[in-house]
C-alpha cells in the first residue's frame, strides 16, 4: 500500500497538472466583422431595425452599456455605438426630405403648410 504522503504528493502533481496545462485562449467573435453585421447577428432577434436605438443617450453610456451586455469587446462596443448613432435620425439632424421642399404636384390640393383655422365666435 502507498503511504499517505505518496498520495497527497500524487494529489498535488496532478492539480498543478491540471492548473498548468495550455490555458484556454479567449477568441474574439466580431473581430474583424463590420457593425451593421455584429448588429444583424447579435441585435436582431430583439430589435428590427438600428434606427432610433441611440435617440437620446450620450455616447459614453451608450457604448458601457453595450460592452456590459451585447459586445464581447470594448472595439466592438465602441464600433456599435458609432454605428447605432450614424442610422439615429436625432444626431443626424433635419433628414433629406425635411431638407428639401416638396414640390406640390399638380394633382394634389393639400398643402403642407396651411393657415390657422379660424376662432369661432359666439
Amino acid at each position: 500500500m502507498s503511504s499517505p504522503k505518496t498520495r497527497c504528493g500524487l494529489l498535488v502533481v496532478a492539480v498543478m497538472a491540471a492548473l498548468g496545462g495550455p490555458a484556454a485562449v479567449a477568441q474574439n467573435l466580431d473581430q474583424g466583422k463590420p457593425a451593421p453585421k455584429i448588429f444583424a447577428e447579435s441585435c436582431t432577434t430583439c430589435h428590427r431595425s438600428a434606427r432610433g436605438l441611440a435617440k437620446g443617450r450620450f455616447r459614453l453610456t451608450l457604448y458601457m452599456f453595450l460592452q456590459d451586455h451585447y459586445a464581447s469587446n470594448s472595439s466592438s462596443a465602441w464600433a456599435l455605438t458609432s454605428y447605432l448613432e450614424s442610422v439615429d435620425e436625432g444626431k443626424r439632424g433635419p433628414s433629406r426630405a425635411a431638407a428639401k421642399p416638396k414640390a406640390a404636384s399638380a394633382g394634389s390640393s393639400r398643402s403642407s403648410l396651411r393657415p390657422p383655422m379660424p376662432v369661432p365666435t359666439r
